[in-house]
């Protein structure tokens, strides 16, 4: 058994995962930390990393490194998604992430990334769950959909994600209903492509991760706080999802921030994750009569990196 450590650097956070990486089955965690940075703040305008976003992360790299060393990790792999793909001037973050912390961000494709997102997510459901998959992780500059059985059979990225939707569309807060339709029309647009791409009618259970699908799931809950082992694996009909996502995108951002679930680097985005992740519900639900639940998963991209490892 070998220590390892997994990094996914996004849009709007950055992650670790610490495990002890057996040779079969689950890995076993150690710590798992979170800290919003808003690396893609204004990528989807300017076509570069904002310095100040830049030097918040590069900070971030920095607490995370310390961590690997006091729990003397063996091997780290280090993952940088949407907004570094999109960056002009990515190379200042890779050089930056090298000195922190000694190893090369892999700046991954889309399809990349949603495969590492079904690895994680699939690693821990029952075999008894029905399948086919589909694994839906909404990040903050794209959303990837990965279907499958036990491995990844076909995945789409398009890049629509909380932060690239807020910033583009729903500026209001609320935001008015000429935002939410110009934001629901683009998601719709991307989703009609994807079901090209993806057998979505065959598909049995839908599997959201990432702090959207997250979010959305305490709310439907009615949680005072986040609750990591009741969001895991929760269960819930395609009504109470819409009910929550419809809800969150409704609110003001005070109204949002006095939620005690609510992470409060997400207040100001959960809208148009809410609104994305809504929509994906939707377009499954229509075409899929034998969907037969919606669950939540606290495994994602993160699971499937450290698990690569292996």
């Amino acid at each position: 058994m070998k220590r390892v450590a997994a990094i996914d650097c996004g849009t709007n956070s950055i992650r670790l995962l610490v495990a002890d990486l057996p040779r079969r089955g689950p890995l076993r965690e150690i710590i798992r930390q979170m800290q919003v940075v808003r690396l893609g703040q204004g990528v989807d305008r300017t076509g570069i990393l904002d310095p100040a976003a830049l030097e918040r992360t590069l900070a971030a790299v920095g607490d995370y490194a310390e961590v690997c060393a006091e729990h003397e990790v063996s091997e780290i792999r280090f993952i940088a998604t949407s907004a570094t793909r999109d960056a002009g001037n990515r190379h200042a973050f890779i050089s930056g992430v090298r000195k922190a912390i000694g190893v090369e961000p892999e700046v991954v494709s889309g399809q990349e990334e949603a495969a590492l997102s079904f690895a994680g997510a699939a690693s821990v459901l029952a075999e008894g769950q029905e399948r086919p998959l589909l694994v839906v992780d909404i990040g903050g500059g794209s959303t990837e959909l990965v279907q499958g059985e036990t491995v990844p059979q076909a995945a789409v990225s398009f890049d629509l994600g909380s932060v690239r939707v807020t910033e583009r569309h729903l500026r209001g807060d609320p935001p008015g209903g000429k935002q939410v339709k110009a934001a629901r029309k683009e998601v719709r647009a991307a989703l009609a492509d994807v079901s090209t791409e993806l057998a979505l009618a065959d598909v049995r259970t839908i599997v959201g991760v990432a702090g959207s699908v997250t979010t959305v799931t305490a709310h439907a809950l009615g949680l005072e706080q986040y609750e990591r082992a009741a969001i895991d694996g929760a269960e819930l009909s395609v009504e109470q999802v819409q009910a929550s996502c419809a809800a969150l995108l409704g609110a003001t951002r005070d109204e949002r921030a006095r939620m005690g679930f609510m992470h409060p680097g997400r207040v100001d985005v959960i809208g148009a994750g809410a609104l994305i992740w809504g929509e994906v519900v939707r377009a499954v639900a229509e075409i899929a009569p034998g969907l037969q639940t919606v669950r939540t998963s606290e495994h994602d991209l993160l699971d499937g990196i450290a698990l690569s490892l292996r």
